[in-house]
């Protein structure tokens, strides 16, 4: 039986609302968020966040906001424990449907007030809470974002930004009416190495560019599989319902929690949602590529149940006023670009990355952009490192820092939802098209698969009663 959820101050969105927007979704001039109004509140006084999922990446993301140095002592009574070194924002609620992420993480935050459900957090603690960071599954980044934007909190949601196109586009909607600062976690936007980048592309140093390739060693958790058979008992310490919130019941197992859900169909978005968001990152905002028209898919085998093992997706990106069409292709699974011309035999790719290619050159860039960005051969980038563009881009004050700022009255921060919106419905249209078998024609400000109507199902997928927003 789904969870009966709390009281929401949610609402829907209606194809209405998303093509009246649309065209500022790819462009839209960003305003710094309203500063939240608790009594008493400086905007120079410390946020105070609510987490939901502080288990893996969640933990990790919890220690940048709040406090990230730590150190082993022994207190009075003679029992070992961590303690915080160094204090940031106040992490004042805690969320988890695991009980021992929870009291990990609680050991670290002792005073935060401790849930398994988002949705009865916000509610009672809602006038106490500033902002939240969502670090779930992907299947549940949109539910639990979505909440909070609609209570008012600034936000911040780990990649992929949505579990679909259609949430994708929401949050970004939402987050823009409700004027609150979001960030999603693509750490490397707030790197010097993509900025490089953008500064030699826009200085014509390789010329006008045609092609993109990205690759990744993902997927490392299985796919290509079949649902496991049978039932097993759910532990203890894990609220299996609350797990699987808006996606359809199914029974526990220890293939889905805590890492392999990701290639699953019904909880993640395969080596896409996972690395997109940072290789694509690098070109598609270095580019200014916007909204592709054209997304096809090729892969090994796939069934109706996890992702493929592998898999190439080719994107169509139209012309950009004096820029040319550009055309990028992803690779996965063992998949690899060929190796462009110049490009030494004994240079190791890496597990991740990108080769952008102009008429002049080709630029490899690292796996999130923030380290890497060469000219290839290294010879040429050897030759010209004293005549390259001079920095003009400013460096970012740090990914966290950038976010906690826009929170408090600042500048948005560089992976705004303004941003990250488009550029996640890029990477997951990969995905549509994977599930497709299709070449699809995409109208990106109608929301509209052109050609395939049938595919257009895929753009959304309705949430398990209890968890609609």
């Amino acid at each position: 039986m789904a969870s009966k959820a709390p009281s929401s101050a949610s609402r829907s969105y209606s194809r209405r609302d998303f093509i009246a927007t649309a065209a500022a979704t790819a462009g839209i001039l960003v305003l710094p968020a309203r500063v939240l109004g608790r009594d008493g509140q400086s905007p120079n006084s410390k946020l105070n966040v609510a987490c939901i999922g502080v288990g893996g990446k969640g933990e990790s993301d919890i220690q940048e906001v709040g406090g990230r140095y730590f150190e082993d002592v022994t207190d009075e009574k003679g029992v070992a424990r961590r303690v915080l070194k160094g204090e940031g924002e106040n992490i004042v609620a805690l969320c988890d449907v695991d009980a021992h992420n929870l009291n990990a993480a609680a050991e670290l935050y002792p005073k935060a007030k401790k849930y398994s459900d988002y949705r009865k957090m916000l509610d009672e603690m809602g006038d106490q809470i500033d902002a939240v960071i969502v670090s779930t599954p992907d299947h549940s980044h949109f539910p639990a974002a979505m909440r909070a934007i609609t209570h008012g909190k600034h936000v911040y949601v780990q990649k992929p930004l949505a579990f679909s196109v259609w949430e994708a586009r929401a949050l970004a909607l939402a987050a823009r009416k409700h004027k609150v600062a979001t960030q999603m976690g693509n750490q490397g936007h707030a790197g010097d190495g993509i900025r490089r980048l953008k500064e030699w592309l826009d200085a014509g140093v390789i010329g006008a560019v045609s092609t993109v390739h990205c690759w990744t060693n993902r997927p490392i958790w299985p796919q290509g599989i079949a649902r496991p058979q049978g039932c097993k008992a759910v532990p203890g310490h894990l609220s299996w319902d609350l797990w699987l919130g808006p996606a359809p019941v199914r029974p526990y197992n220890d293939g889905y929690h805590p890492f392999d859900w990701r290639g699953w169909q019904d909880f993640g978005t395969g080596a896409l949602g996972d690395m997109a968001c940072h290789i694509m990152d690098v070109p598609h905002w270095s580019l200014e590529l916007g909204a592709p028209t054209r997304v096809s898919a090729t892969s090994t085998p796939m069934n109706n149940e996890t992702f493929p093992r592998s898999s190439t997706i080719t994107y169509q990106f139209p012309a950009r006023g004096a820029k040319p069409p550009v055309t990028l292709v992803w690779f996965d699974g063992g998949n690899l670009p060929p190796r462009p011309a110049g490009l030494e035999p004994d240079r190791n790719l890496g597990g991740s990355g990108s080769f952008v290619i102009g008429e002049k050159g080709t630029i490899m860039c690292g796996e999130y952009g923030s380290e890497g960005v060469r000219l290839v051969p290294e010879k040429k980038m050897q030759d010209l490192k004293e005549s390259l563009p001079p920095k003009r881009i400013p460096s970012s004050p740090g990914h966290y820092k950038e976010w906690i700022d826009a929170c408090k009255g600042g500048k948005p921060a560089g992976s705004n939802f303004d941003v990250a919106g488009p550029l996640t419905e890029t990477a997951l249209l990969g995905v549509v098209a994977l599930k497709a078998g299709k070449a699809l024609m995409w109208d990106s400000p109608h929301l509209k698969i052109t050609n395939v109507p049938e595919a257009n199902k895929l753009l959304k997928r309705e949430p398990r009663k209890g968890w609609e927003v």
